[in-house]
């Protein structure tokens, strides 16, 4: 029996997972941005497309969207609404909520959007995370600075990326800082800066069981990357290695705490140099970055054509399995590049699964055997990127598309 999808998208992405969904005999809504009416949209898989003005990046009138969701109600039996960007969880969120559709709520959500949220509920349950504090209120955050050392890091709570995020070195720094956030204040944190290797995970949840993971390791962070320029890389971990055992039992905590029920996540945690894992953050989407691309190539599952899958055996009420094909190693590099498209001769070798086709960047995805020959493959490239393609451009204060 066809079904009928709402996917809500502010930012080009989800192309699989629309396609997979029409494969999957489903009728398919679009709801997105109007800047983004000539990106290469699955135009054969959407059934109906509606467009909505932004108030600034990624940010809509969510009464007009609520309105304009009565629209499709009066024709339409809406059977799922599916937020296929981090931005779009909150839209989707109050859409289920209004119009009593199943899904993640407004409640839950916030443990998914809310950074400040998120790390409350990790520390409620004893998961560990970086010792943070909320801004609101002075007295709070001085005491804050007199009890946890710097440096800090002072970020907002629910962007969907590592821009906006500011290192603050002493007190003397943070208070101009604060102030100059004026009315926006209440919508930052300010976390304690813990050096270490940073990680993500990367799972489908079905009926509150995880049924897939990838775990894998960040050679550039994503903080580092968009405040230093330079070139983001990834790899992925042995499953059985030290690491990847310590990464499953926090990400499982996390989730279990967090109440997620159905859907893809993409969770990062960072390891100190005491060796404990610690928490950063959770979002109930598909990762970034073209980190789908690279768990296929180590796992052969296509994260967002599994969670079209997965949504349709509930919709179904039928039993949701994931197999992996395949069990490689995989890494990953992206960067900004002088050129539209660049040569990437001296990057060809028998280990590059594919080259990323995005307009002024290189991105590349490699698979191999062993762990050590990915690792070798993404410094090669790190190298040959650095001294002929790469171009740097002063963070960003927003994510754009």
């Amino acid at each position: 029996m066809e079904k009928t999808i709402v996917c809500i998208s502010c930012y080009y992405k989800g192309y699989d997972f629309m396609d997979e969904c029409k494969k999957l005999g489903n009728k398919v809504i679009l709801i997105t941005s109007e800047n983004l009416k000539e990106k290469n949209w699955p135009w054969h898989a959407i059934d109906e497309v509606y467009y909505m003005p932004e108030i600034e990046a990624s940010v809509w009138n969510l009464d007009h969207l609520v309105q304009g969701f009565a629209y499709l109600m009066k024709n339409h039996q809406i059977d799922a609404v599916i937020a296929l960007d981090d931005f779009d969880v909150e839209k989707a969120a109050m859409i289920r909520e209004t119009y009593r559709i199943p899904g993640m709520g407004q409640t839950t959500h916030r443990y998914f959007r809310d950074k400040l949220a998120m790390r409350q509920q990790a520390k409620d349950n004893g998961i560990s995370v970086p010792e943070f504090s909320s801004i609101f209120n002075d007295a709070k955050l001085h005491k804050f600075t007199q009890d946890v050392p710097g440096p800090w890091v002072l970020k907002p709570r629910s962007e969907a990326s590592a821009s906006g995020i500011i290192k603050i070195n002493s007190a003397e720094e943070l208070w101009p800082a604060v102030e100059n956030l004026g009315d926006e204040r209440f919508k930052f944190l300010l976390e304690a800066f813990k050096p270490g290797d940073v990680y993500h995970v990367d799972c489908l949840v079905y009926n509150k069981e995880i049924v897939f993971s990838c775990f894998s390791k960040y050679l550039s962070p994503p903080m580092k990357v968009s405040h230093e320029g330079g070139v983001f890389r990834t790899k992925t971990l042995d499953k059985k290695s030290e690491e990847a055992i310590g990464l499953e039992k926090i990400n499982k905590e996390v989730l279990d705490k967090f109440g997620i029920q159905n859907g893809a996540t993409h969770s990062e945690f960072i390891r100190g140099n005491d060796g404990k894992f610690y928490f950063l953050e959770t979002s109930s989407r598909v990762g970034g970055a073209h980190i789908p691309d690279m768990v296929e190539a180590a796992t052969g599952v296509n994260i967002w054509r599994e969670w079209a899958k997965l949504e349709n055996a509930l919709l179904d009420g039928e039993k949701y399995t994931v197999e992996e094909t395949q069990k490689l190693y995989s890494g990953l590099i992206v960067s900004l590049a002088k050129e539209k498209h660049s040569n990437t001769d001296d990057l060809n070798n028998e280990h590059v699964e594919k080259f990323l086709p995005i307009d002024y960047h290189i991105g590349i995805v490699y698979k191999a055997k062993t762990a050590d020959i990915i690792e070798e493959r993404l410094d090669e490239a790190a190298l040959i990127v650095t001294e002929q393609i790469l171009n740097i451009l002063p963070p960003k204060d927003k994510p754009t598309n």
